[in-house]
């Protein structure tokens, strides 16, 4: 089966955060993610739009790459400038246990200058709507 890429990028302004959030939802939803799946999938790319934002001037954008496919949706964001302990840690550490807490996979790629965060939450087989 194919998997399809849908590429978003907006503004790094919280007044975006709910295009980012229906945006993933509806994706969820298509591929017949279940209601507890898909409020997942929202609190997911909300964290990870606020983690992003926490990092970049609001001059900048945010780029949210979905793959939806094979029972899963996974999305991309970043690059970002650094993901270090530094600056914004706290909120870091929330977003983090949040990120991993929801996400069937979850990860931090970064090499010193910039980071992508990398998340993925798959449909359960049993819960999928037709």
């Amino acid at each position: 089966m194919s998997k399809d890429r849908i590429t978003l990028t907006v503004p790094a302004r919280g007044d975006f955060a709910r295009t980012v959030r229906m945006a993933a939802a509806e994706l969820a939803a298509r591929m017949g993610m279940s209601y507890e799946e898909v409020d997942d999938v929202r609190m997911a790319v909300e964290e990870a739009f606020v983690y992003a934002c926490e990092r970049m001037d609001e001059d900048r954008d945010v780029t949210f790459a979905f793959t939806v496919g094979n029972g899963e949706l996974s999305a991309e964001v970043g690059p970002l400038p650094a993901c270090d302990a530094g600056e914004g840690a706290a909120t870091g550490s929330y977003a983090e246990f949040i990120l991993q807490s929801v996400c069937d996979e979850f990860s931090i790629d970064d090499d010193g200058e910039t980071c992508i965060l990398r998340m993925t939450r798959r449909a359960d087989p049993e819960g999928a709507r037709e």
